[in-house]
């Protein structure tokens, strides 16, 4: 249920572009679809809503959360102020660069990375499995903020709009995967210890 809430705002953002040239009259206000600019609006607002309704229904905040509505309202507001969508398109490869920044430092600082940090409380796993995971992750957050790049200079606009809803579900289903594939042997070793 989280990782689809989490979906929500991409989806809407992908959901407003497709609007591009509709016109719609609320109580005595009308508005038109822009493409980009109406859609990183709504990803902006979407994205604010995410993260006051997580706090209202569990109490707690992911600090990636919000980094990523930080992230979201520079980059977002950017776009808006300045009428340019390259800042929108830049936003998910600094994010999942700095991502990958924090998580292969992590390897290097005290005694845990952030994989093991962050689960090592709900699974125990062996220190060279931690991090090979850790590096998953990083590769993961590497590669997708590169792509990022290659789609938003070299293809159309529109194409990176669903290139941005598409791979935020493929990459984040192919890391679950693959995450579920590097633990699942240790797991396995784990349940008889239980018992």
């Amino acid at each position: 249920m989280k990782q689809l809430a989490e979906f929500l705002p991409i989806a809407l953002f992908f959901i407003v572009y497709q609007l591009k040239g509709t016109s719609i009259e609320l109580a005595g206000w009308e508005h038109t679809f822009d493409g980009i600019y109406s859609a990183t609006a709504v990803l902006m607002i979407a994205t604010v809503a995410q993260v006051v309704l997580t706090y209202a229904f569990t109490r707690t905040l992911e600090k990636r959360l919000l980094w990523l509505m930080l992230a979201v309202l520079v980059f977002g507001g950017a776009t808006l102020v300045f009428h340019n969508q390259m800042f929108i398109q830049w936003k998910p490869t600094i994010f999942n660069w700095v991502l990958a920044v924090v998580f292969g430092g992590s390897q290097f600082v005290g005694d845990k990375n952030l994989m093991e940090r962050t689960l090592g409380s709900q699974i125990h796993l062996p220190k060279p499995v931690w991090s090979r995971l850790n590096l998953l992750w990083v590769c993961n957050f590497a590669i997708v903020g590169g792509l990022n790049l290659v789609v938003a200079y070299g293809y159309s606009e529109e194409t990176w709009v669903s290139y941005k809803l598409y791979s935020a579900i493929g990459f984040t289903l192919l890391l679950t995967i693959l995450t579920a594939l590097l633990i699942s042997p240790y797991l396995k070793e784990e349940q008889p210890a239980e018992k």
